[in-house]
């Protein structure tokens, strides 16, 4: 996707587009973290994105190392951004993110057990939250819990396809 062929002014990308271009190119379906994802590309909190943002978040979703992708998934769960995923915040994570199935147990109590259980794994100086460098410590011993708190990058095919994408363009400009 070309930056321009996005945007209602040539230099700003909405949210609801970028919503479509995610979920297109992506796969990423959940509303609440698509538009976590836009907050964390949307830097400056402008409500839009410049063509910097977009380049640079696109980068570390697809050739980002490990801690910048870490960083990036940190600030996706923050949801309020004091530096720390309470429990309060993993519950609505979790919550946003698992289909619900009709059954007599009171569905909430199923995402409480994931919370406590996504703290035990997270929770690295078990304060009760988690801090980033927690939050680095439990991703760099189980790579798995990098997105532990629902899908906010893209899986490895997709990431590949639009790389491939991207580099034919630039081939073709050449």
């Amino acid at each position: 996707m070309k930056f321009t062929q996005g945007c209602s002014n040539k230099h700003r990308l909405e949210r609801v587009r970028f919503r479509d271009e995610l979920h297109k190119s992506f796969q990423i379906t959940d509303d609440f973290l698509m538009d976590r994802i836009f907050r964390a590309f949307d830097k400056g909190s402008k409500g839009y994105l410049k063509p910097e943002d977009f380049v640079c978040g696109l980068s570390c979703l697809l050739v980002g190392t490990l801690n910048d992708q870490m960083k990036y998934c940190f600030q996706v769960y923050d949801l309020n951004s004091d530096g720390y995923i309470s429990r309060e915040e993993m519950f609505h994570l979790l919550k946003s993110t698992l289909v619900k199935q009709s059954t007599e147990e009171d569905p909430d109590e199923g995402v409480k057990d994931l919370v406590e259980t996504a703290l035990k794994k997270l929770d690295c100086d078990h304060d009760g939250r988690v801090s980033f460098p927690d939050f680095q410590q439990a991703v760099r011993q189980d790579s798995l819990m990098l997105e532990c708190l629902g899908n906010c990058l893209p899986n490895q095919t997709a990431k590949k396809e639009f790389l491939q994408i991207i580099r034919g363009e630039t081939e073709k400009k050449y």
